[in-house]
């Protein structure tokens, strides 16, 4: 597994140091180039003795996530800070991530994982709320099926509550009309909660979800707290394939920006999930070309401001904005 660690490590920065030297040139020429907030940053090291339960996407080496790394891939693009999103359901890895990205002023927030249903939660939340970095929960699974319908998982409502009380967020993923539909009832239970869907434009409806699909869009579109990340623009889709322009997704992207408006979606680059899909260097690039010809108050909304309102992040660096 080292060698696999190594070489797929090897293999990845290779790659992606040449995209960011050519990011950090087209960069260069634009001295105006607005900063970037990447709201969603994986971070594990599958070399701990535990190992750990993500280790990167299937069909690739698993993968080495350290501040330092991504530090090296992020800067050289205009990424000024970034949020770590929890990719363990381990307890104590909540801390563990809260100690890496503490190392690096780079990092702004970490959005942990803990499980909102359960007795403990209220306990673990407020220690771990305690340190200024911790700015919400990832947690997808807020329903049972009752007779074929979804209902909202007994005691879910008054972890959120907590959750809510406390201003912090919760994210989830991945998109699918089940998700949308939680995403859904859990705005409805816990108004003033703010929820965040990751991934947003990954999620392709097929002609039979369509309808679905645009009938859950439109009904989120009237909840203000509900929020998206266009990140994951670059993605496999239903037929397996990757296609990196920008005029693969442009449709996808113009539909959800015209639904929820400037205020309401931020970046994200998905590292390392993203390896073999898309680099850093790509992501950026792709959705700096989609912003090129909209205000600059939209773009700076999607790149940073929006992520200051909703994560309510600290700023631990001269160069990052607020």
């Amino acid at each position: 597994m080292a060698n696999q660690l190594n070489l797929g490590r090897r293999t990845f920065l290779g790659g992606a140091a040449a995209a960011a030297a050519l990011a950090a040139t087209r960069a260069s020429a634009q001295p105006d180039a607005i900063p970037i907030i990447d709201t969603h940053v994986h971070l594990f090291d599958p070399r701990r003795p535990q190992g750990a339960p993500y280790t990167g996407p299937k069909g690739q080496p698993p993968q080495l996530a350290l501040p330092e790394i991504y530090h090296q891939l992020a800067v050289p693009t205009g990424i000024v800070g970034a949020i770590v999103v929890e990719a363990s359901n381990w307890i104590e890895d909540n801390l563990w991530i809260l100690e890496r990205a503490d190392s690096d002023p780079l990092f702004v927030g970490v959005v942990g994982s803990l499980e909102p249903d359960k007795p403990e939660f209220a306990e673990y939340l407020t220690r771990f709320a305690k340190n200024p970095l911790w700015r919400g929960i990832r947690y997808a699974s807020v329903w049972d099926m009752e007779g074929g319908k979804q209902v909202l998982k007994p005691g879910i409502v008054d972890g959120l509550k907590l959750l809510a009380n406390a201003d912090l967020v919760l994210d989830m993923a991945n998109p699918s009309l089940p998700l949308l539909q939680g995403a859904l009832m859990v705005t409805d239970a816990v108004p003033n909660l703010r929820v965040v869907m990751d991934h947003m434009p990954s999620l392709d409806p097929t002609p039979e979800t369509q309808e679905l699909y645009d009938k859950l869009i439109g009904e989120l579109v009237q909840r203000p707290n509900f929020f998206m990340k266009l990140s994951q623009v670059i993605h496999r889709d239903n037929n397996g394939v990757i296609d990196t322009s920008l005029a693969a997704h442009r449709d996808r992207l113009d539909l959800l920006v015209a639904k929820f408006g400037a205020d309401r979606i931020m970046f994200g680059g998905d590292w390392p999930n993203s390896v073999g899909t898309a680099t850093v260097p790509q992501a950026v690039l792709l959705m700096r070309e989609y912003f090129a010809r909209k205000p600059r108050e939209e773009a700076e909304k999607y790149f940073w401001r929006n992520s200051t309102r909703i994560y309510k992040w600290i700023k631990r660096a001269p160069n990052q904005p607020g």
